[in-house]
């Protein structure tokens, strides 16, 4: 195609005769343009055969198309709105219109650019060039297409010897339209680098291509539980989730161990409509004058998570001068007050709290120590430790070892460190060597060596623990639990039953706990609102279902039946999922 001529030095006009070869004017029989190499036109000509050639440029033997207009291919069809200059005249000999400047020397060839435009002899007619000459092509990702639809034809060389179709970059600072830039790295289809390149699926983390949704496998082995970062692409899991199973990792066989990691949900969610202000105005409102109203208690408290619960406590502290606890123990009484009380308390300072009173006075509350102390993790037994020590000025450890004895001291003690090994990944052969050594210090020893039982409950992650429990029975021909019961007794048989339960079944060992603090006469109120108010927003979902599992009832109805009052209101609240 030809160009205004502009005065600048290179391929000008000839003087007479037959000029040198113009890029867009192929000619028959006569060397085709693709890029010019260093110092001339290159030696490959464009692949058409004859029958393309009769297409592409008619049966005309010579010269140029006699109609104004058309650029060089005598194919019919109207002449277009406009050009790059006059027609040339209908002779080779004639002179050429000036010509823009070309530089003397290329670069590596711009990529062959796929059109949709049907080629030269291929369809009646042309397609124009556009209004306004040809601006400058755009930086794009891929092979840096022109930015309006190109007349097919035009600067679509081939690439020279040792040269591929690559990917091409914005033309170089001064060079003119059609030179090329440097080749980058990459033949013709290699995908990009440059996200949005032509035809490149997006680029994610974790695999070229991976499906949408489908989990990547994760660190952590046997039975990890999720939380560790996933790839692009993986849907997240909420926090309620967070201990999904996940396959293990391909060098671990899967394991009966795994069975025992469930996902997580509670019974209470954070309110949507959330009003701290609100919240706390209802229960001024509801504790102000003659009586209280416990129903709008209830309504507010048991219906907020524990976050909101303190935005409620201080807002009431800051609109009303007045501490929200001490102003529900002065109206409340009974266990409805206990219960109340302990949804206001953080569940840090509920649980140091709940410690304190185990060892305080007369006996200790060895039930309540062993539930909070070994089944807890390590970040909360850490945050309840220094939450003790801020609360009683006293240090947890210290309480401990005064106020118990023994093994089961040793045991408490293990377990207020907060130091297993969580992030232990799997292995194997180290179960092996363990559930051998938990057989020769029980079952096979005349005695119990305690000891190496307290070293392996109180160190190994869950997960590993749940490896040695599989070895440990096929060993043995029994389970472990089995083992502890004839070879333990008193509170270290039940703290040691309560990490193999944990371990195995963390819902199961709640339900099994709630069960227990209603059978029978009475109901262990305290074991039963502890469990109530601490599981609620974590798995207290599970906890039901496995209490169905086990029992053949519902919670809800074992609760309904054993409790009265305002006190089964709340505690029906929390646990049946929005009504009472």
């Amino acid at each position: 195609m030809s160009y205004p001529y502009q005065g600048n030095p290179g391929y000008g006009a000839p003087p007479g005769g037959y000029g040198p070869p113009q890029p867009g004017y192929p000619q028959q029989g006569a060397p085709q343009p693709g890029f010019p190499q260093q110092g001339g036109y290159g030696q490959v000509s464009m692949p058409t055969v004859e029958s393309a050639s009769a297409a592409a440029y008619g049966t005309s033997s010579g010269g140029y198309p006699s109609q104004p207009g058309q650029i060089g291919f005598d194919v019919g069809g109207p002449p277009p709105a406009a050009g790059y200059g006059p027609p040339p005249v209908a002779s080779y000999g004639a002179p050429q219109p000036p010509q823009p400047a070309m530089p003397s020397s290329y670069g590596p060839p711009q990529p062959q650019y796929q059109s949709s435009t049907p080629a030269y002899g291929s369809a009646p007619g042309y397609n124009p060039p556009p209004q306004g000459g040809y601006g400058p092509p755009q930086p794009q990702g891929g092979f840096n297409p022109p930015p309006q639809q190109p007349t097919p034809g035009y600067n679509q060389g081939y690439p020279q010897s040792g040269q591929s179709y690559g990917a091409s970059a914005p033309p170089p600072a001064g060079g003119s339209y059609g030179a090329p830039p440097p080749q980058q790295q990459g033949g013709y289809g290699a995908p990009s680098s440059q996200p949005g390149s032509y035809g490149q699926p997006t680029s994610q983390p974790g695999g070229y291509g991976q499906p949408t949704g489908q989990p990547t496998s994760q660190p952590g082995g046997y039975g990890q539980p999720t939380g560790q970062p996933q790839s692009y692409g993986q849907q997240q899991q909420p926090p309620s989730q967070q201990y999904a199973s996940q396959p293990p990792r391909p060098s671990q066989p899967a394991g009966a161990a795994n069975a025992f990691v469930q996902k997580t949900e509670g019974t209470l969610k954070p309110s949507k409509n959330f009003n701290a202000e609100n919240d706390a105005n209802i229960l001024r409102k509801a504790m102000k004058g003659f009586g209280t109203d416990e129903k709008a208690i209830i309504d507010v408290l048991a219906f907020r998570s524990g976050e909101q619960r303190q935005q409620i406590r201080t807002m009431f502290k800051t609109m009303f001068g007045k501490d929200l606890i001490k102003e529900l123990k002065s109206e409340l009484g009974g266990k409805f007050e206990d219960c109340v009380v302990a949804l206001m308390m953080p569940w840090d300072e509920f649980d140091a709290y709940e410690l304190k009173r185990a060892m305080k006075g007369v006996g200790t509350d060895e039930d309540a120590m062993i539930e909070i102390l070994c089944s807890r993790t390590n970040k909360q037994i850490q945050e309840i430790i220094a939450t003790y020590k801020r609360l009683y000025s006293r240090k947890l450890e210290d309480d401990i070892i005064s106020d118990t004895s023994g093994h089961f001291k040793r045991l408490m003690v293990s377990m207020a460190s907060g130091g297993r090994m969580e992030n232990q990944t799997v292995n194997l052969t180290q179960a092996q060597q363990d559930a051998q050594r938990l057989l020769q210090a029980g079952e096979k020893k005349l005695g119990t060596d305690e000891s190496t039982f307290n070293a392996i409950m109180a160190s190994q992650s869950y997960e590993q623990l749940r490896a040695v429990f599989d070895a440990y029975h096929k060993m043995a021909g029994k389970d472990i639990e089995q083992s502890i019961k004839s070879e333990m007794s008193g509170n270290l048989e039940i703290g040691m039953l309560a990490i193999v339960r944990v371990v195995k079944n963390r819902p199961a060992y709640f339900a099994q706990k709630l069960y227990h603090s209603m059978k029978g006469l009475g109901t262990d109120d305290r074991t039963l609102i502890r469990i109530v108010v601490t599981r609620a927003e974590v798995d207290m979902v599970q906890i039901k279902q496995e209490f169905q599992r086990l029992y053949g009832k519902s919670l809800d109805t074992f609760i309904r039946e054993d409790t009265s009052g305002d006190y089964k209101k709340v505690l029906m609240a929390l646990v049946a999922q929005g009504g009472y």
